[in-house]
């Protein structure tokens, strides 16, 4: 009986030792992405190549800062849908 627990154990700190390899490749990736895609939209600032004003700076910089707090919220285990919405 003893030996059926510690199998138990030890597959379940198996699984949740690879559990956290595949977070961690998916999380650096993820996050390497994420960082590439913000650098990207910070290449609109080129006032010579585009024409923006500061309307359109604040409701882009308002539209990441809330996908950041649902990402917040989401890791934090406080859940909620908001769909992906954004227009200028």
């Amino acid at each position: 009986m003893e030996n059926v627990a510690a199998n138990k154990v030890s597959v379940l700190r198996r699984n949740d030792g690879e559990k956290r390899v595949k977070f961690v490749k998916l999380a650096e990736k993820r996050t390497v992405n994420a960082i590439r895609a913000i650098r990207v939209i910070g290449k609109l600032g080129n006032p010579s190549a585009y024409s923006y004003d500061e309307t359109d700076i604040k409701k882009i910089i308002a539209a990441l800062a809330k996908e950041l707090d649902e990402l917040k919220a989401r890791m934090l285990k406080k859940r909620s849908k908001i769909p992906v919405d954004f227009k200028l």
